[in-house]
């Protein structure tokens, strides 16, 4: 476990100082869905050509609980080869958990009860952009720390995988 956040680490810092030019994001507006622990919607807006806000909201379920979540970031975009380019952002969330209602093994009855959930966010991730095709997909990590929920920090629980309609 240790190796794996030690190369996770240098790569994303050899990735943040290899390449100095600006990635193109070619359009102002991209919306889609994300595919992972939590699934949901996601929007992105281009604020320069490589600087964006996105917004994710994303809903994760089973059956213990469930979690509902909005999250806002702010990316910086970088070129890697022809259509591919890589981003990292921070931000944050806000959202609610919900542990679901259950009777224990000994017959104990335990009501559902829910709380607030608050966070700080990063991500890191690559994104091709299909050629001749208003189509993007990504796969990214969004670690996260919720501070007032579980005071928990979650590095790899957050994969994601996100196809983009732009426009």
């Amino acid at each position: 476990m240790k190796h794996t956040l030690q190369s996770c680490i240098l790569l994303t810092l050899i990735l943040f100082f290899a390449k100095d030019s600006l990635a193109q994001l070619s359009t102002q507006h991209a919306v889609g869905a994300r595919f992972g622990a939590a699934t949901g919607i996601n929007y992105r807006y281009t604020l320069a050509d490589d600087r964006a806000v996105e917004g994710i909201l994303s809903v994760q379920s089973n059956s213990t609980s469930s979690r509902f979540r909005l999250v806002g970031l702010y990316e910086y975009y970088k070129p890697l080869a022809n259509n591919f380019s890589w981003y990292y952002g921070f931000g944050g969330s806000v959202g609610s958990y919900t542990y679901k209602a259950f009777t224990d093994a000994s017959g104990n009855y335990h009501q559902s009860n829910g709380e607030l959930s608050l966070s700080i966010d990063g991500i890191v991730g690559i994104e091709y952009n299909i050629p001749n095709a208003p189509i993007a997909l990504s796969l990214d990590v969004k670690p996260y720390f919720d501070f007032i929920q579980e005071s928990s920090i979650r590095l790899f629980d957050p994969v994601g995988f996100s196809i983009r309609y732009k426009f």
